[in-house]
């Protein structure tokens, strides 16, 4: 697999994760992202021995788009102050099978996971174990029988889209796991992580990347509408 690089640095690279591509090693087995970018560093640079690399942030593997990667233990630790601190910014872009009530507002909820079905779920508030989980979203476009949704995430958790959308009815196109009649021949579903901003952990310089849309039918369809 070709590694999109969108931004790179001493400390960071940045790149646009395909669909159905795990970003960590899991049970299946399958070659994944983490070991795929370690492993083009290293041959890129004629690096001996093993590369550092670690994980600022994750994506589902049926999604696609910008993730971050740090090649440093310092930027590591400092990307993470970031996320806790949510002094990242996230734009995800849905294709949903519903349209929510309203065009635009905010979600927020308490979700808990069940890391053995590997899928979360909307629970009451006073629910041990549940975690609030909050996005600002905006209906942005639509085609015959499917609609397009800008999504800023305030928080980041287990499949907080999927479970947030899907909850009101509005699953997300291809997530059969969470709702969506029919599943997408490639195995994807249709969420797209499309831009990320923060300040450099180490330089300090504001960081602005655009991730690549899906190469699909339904998102050249919105391709003039995702900026």
């Amino acid at each position: 697999m070709k590694i999109d690089v969108l931004y790179e640095d001493n400390h960071l690279i940045i790149v646009n994760k395909p669909f159905c591509v795990p970003v960590q090693s899991d049970k299946t087995g399958d070659p994944c992202l983490l070991d795929m970018v370690k492993d083009f560093i290293k041959k890129r640079d004629n690096k001996p021995g093993n590369v550092f690399l670690g994980l600022a942030h994750r994506l589902d593997r049926p999604t696609s788009g910008v993730i971050v990667l740090a090649k440093t233990s310092k930027a590591l630790s400092r990307m993470n102050e970031l996320i806790r601190d949510n002094k990242i910014e996230k734009t995800y872009w849905a294709v949903t099978v519903a349209a929510l009530p309203q065009d635009e507002g905010r979600m927020s909820d308490f979700l808990l996971k069940n890391s053995q079905k590997n899928m979360s779920r909307v629970v009451p508030n006073d629910n041990k174990g549940g975690k609030k989980a909050t996005l600002d979203y905006e209906l942005v476009g639509g085609s015959d029988n499917y609609f397009l949704y800008k999504i800023k995430l305030i928080t980041g958790r287990h499949h907080q889209i999927r479970v947030q959308f899907s909850s009101r009815g509005a699953s997300l196109r291809g997530d059969l796991k969470y709702g969506a009649p029919r599943s997408n021949k490639d195995g994807s579903i249709d969420l797209f992580a499309g831009k990320i901003k923060f300040v450099h952990p180490v330089s300090g310089e504001p960081i602005e990347v655009l991730g690549k849309i899906p190469d699909s039918n339904i998102w050249r369809h919105f391709s003039g509408i995702i900026v």
